[in-house]
């Protein structure tokens, strides 16, 4: 990789104002038992579960720009919504109160889990958080159109009470609102000079990342990350709700504006994003035995907790395609573990009973 590329990229990355929340960077390591018993390419893994703030996370690295971005607009309050187990929302509402701004959490049931408070809905309570829980339609991500009437609802009250909002889309994702720029994936390019440094100290090149992506700026980040900084990296999103197609389109979008931000020429394009939508099996939220028995593989194997929403999917696509020689045995693959482990406790019933 040359330095002064590397160097250029992160000057360009530095000039958007953000805010100390986390600890970086963050482990890196291969998952020594798992590459063995696979038998196939050797498999590492990135660390954003151990970024320090409530318990971990991708979000958390999106959020030193997207609070920053807050409090340089001068406001008091910060409007999000996702699903009723969102860790995005949990790390909001987190550094939210770090900062001195009120998080409001509109939350979305969109599976049969009960409305207990329990996982990232517990920590959110505690928090003090001001939620709002509405009803979605099952097995979906929550759109921005289903989110509309109660962001309205919310964003018309907290004015008239005479406070500023600070609105942002789920996952810190796509630019609009309040947030201007896609803040969220670029904080993600940076993440990926930080994985590419560290991989070149201690195994060379690497030919693969995978992650779980949801809302899209994870991999929109990572993919212009690696087209700016690597010819030969693969960057595969294991889509935990939409399909191959729509998903394609929505993280291209944010990786365009990502790029036109920093001021990039990369010409990014469909080809560089890769989707894989196999593995939404009975869709958003929905667990089921072999996402089950991956989280039992790798935590039995490898000390390391995957949540079943996202990185648990994302790690039984990884595992299956590895078991079907999508790989080569002398590929190098980066898994990207991206948090949201406290999601795994309001699953309880439901793993113990596919793992019986």
């Amino acid at each position: 990789m040359p330095e002064l590329q590397k160097d250029e990229l992160l000057k360009r990355i530095a000039r958007f104002p953000r805010k100390n929340l986390i600890h970086l960077p963050t482990p890196f390591r291969k998952l020594e038992n798992l590459s063995l018993d696979l038998g196939g390419p050797d498999i590492y893994v990135k660390r954003d579960d151990l970024t320090g703030l409530a318990f971990g996370g991708n979000k958390s690295r999106k959020l030193e720009f997207i609070i920053a971005d807050a409090l340089n607009k001068g406001a008091e309050v910060i409007i999000t919504w996702a699903s009723l187990q969102s860790n995005w929302c949990l790390q909001t509402a987190a550094a939210a109160r770090r900062f001195g701004l009120r998080p409001i959490l509109i939350l979305f049931r969109t599976s049969d889990l009960a409305l207990e408070y329990d996982g990232n809905l517990l920590l959110d309570y505690i928090l003090g958080a001001d939620i709002h829980i509405r009803e979605a339609e099952k097995g979906k991500a929550v759109s921005e159109d289903c989110a509309r009437e109660a962001l309205d609802e919310v964003v018309n009250e907290i004015k008239e009470w005479g406070h500023t909002p600070y609105v942002v889309a789920v996952g810190g994702s796509m630019p609009g609102f309040s947030m201007e720029q896609p803040l969220g994936a670029i904080s993600y390019v940076a993440a990926f000079a930080e994985m590419l440094e560290q991989a070149e100290a201690e195994v060379g090149d690497i030919s693969h990342v995978v992650l779980a992506t949801g809302s899209g700026a994870t991999q929109a980040g990572l993919a212009v990350g690696a087209k700016a900084l690597s010819g030969q990296v693969k960057v595969l999103g294991i889509s935990v709700s939409e399909e191959k197609e729509v998903f394609t389109q929505t993280v291209l979008k944010i990786s365009s504006a990502t790029e036109k931000a920093l001021g990039l020429d990369l010409n990014i394009s469909r080809e560089d994003i890769i989707v894989f939508d196999e593995y939404i099996k009975g869709g958003y939220g929905i667990v089921d035995k072999e996402v089950a028995e991956v989280i039992r593989l790798v935590f039995s194997r490898e000390g390391i907790v995957l949540d079943p929403v996202y990185t648990g999917k994302a790690m039984t696509a990884l595992v299956d395609l590895v078991k079907k020689g999508f790989f080569k045995k002398k590929d190098k693959i980066v898994f990207f573990h991206t948090g949201g482990t406290p999601a795994l406790f309001p699953y309880r019933r439901e793993l113990v009973e596919l793992l019986k």
